[in-house]
């Protein structure tokens, strides 16, 4: 199934310069989001199912797809992947940091497998009443992409109250800044995996960000993850 992604790129460009973080309405259908929950209770499609409380990472549970990804999911991860590159490649060059990322995914995935990094790691996380994830990031080996996705599954009202997105930057020689985003139904979040380039006295330097989920009140909250680089 091929998805046609069309992203603002100098928007994208702007608010993730900005706040590390760039909101794109209705990336998916509701029957696309019904489909990809489905997914969800299908054993074959995954490699692993990750215990969220079991690690202390916070309460909840998420499943890793095993490759071949599903056809739409691999579409909107190649998708995704084509519009970013260039961003990422962005900076990289003001930080003067020698890497470009290649235009194809596939590209990119060669990369990841050269330095043992083969596992898949797209993902859906399922969080119940109480269930939350505690603030971190999403590098799994040497190898990683500075962007990554998420994607709205329920109607936040609806289906469950709370579960908000936060993502909070550290800032250096100051208080952290936290931001709270709440995306609608097949809204696409897309935000930084690590860092973000910011303009000092002295040329740019990383401002470090991690993100999580606030504790959801009631319901079921689903999301799908696009992680672009593999896990070791």
């Amino acid at each position: 199934m091929e998805k046609n992604i069309k992203l603002d790129g100098d928007h994208a460009l702007k608010t993730l310069d900005s706040h590390g973080f760039s909101l794109v309405p209705s990336v998916l259908s509701e029957k696309e989001c019904i489909g990809i929950t489905d997914l969800y209770e299908e054993e074959k499609l995954f490699r692993s199912t990750i215990n969220m409380q079991r690690y202390r990472f916070g309460m909840g549970e998420y499943k890793y797809f095993s490759y071949p990804l599903p056809p739409l999911i691999q579409s909107l991860r190649e998708g995704f992947y084509r519009q970013l590159a260039p961003i990422a490649n962005e900076w990289m060059n003001r930080l003067g940091v020698d890497l470009r990322y290649p235009h194809e995914l596939r590209d990119f995935l060669s990369l990841c497998h050269s330095k043992d990094q083969q596992r898949s790691t797209p993902l859906i996380l399922r969080y119940t009443e109480g269930g939350y994830n505690t603030l971190h990031q999403d590098i799994y080996g040497e190898v990683f992409f500075p962007f990554q996705v998420v994607f709205m599954l329920k109607q936040r009202g609806n289906d469950y109250q709370g579960g908000e997105l936060v993502f909070v930057e550290q800032l250096p020689r100051a208080q952290s800044r936290a931001e709270v985003v709440t995306p609608l139904q097949g809204d696409a979040v897309i935000f930084t995996t690590n860092f973000r380039p910011v303009k000092g006295s002295r040329g740019y330097y990383r401002a470090r960000m991690k993100h999580g989920v606030s504790p959801v009140k009631e319901g079921i909250r689903y999301t799908l993850g696009l992680i672009f680089h593999d896990a070791a």
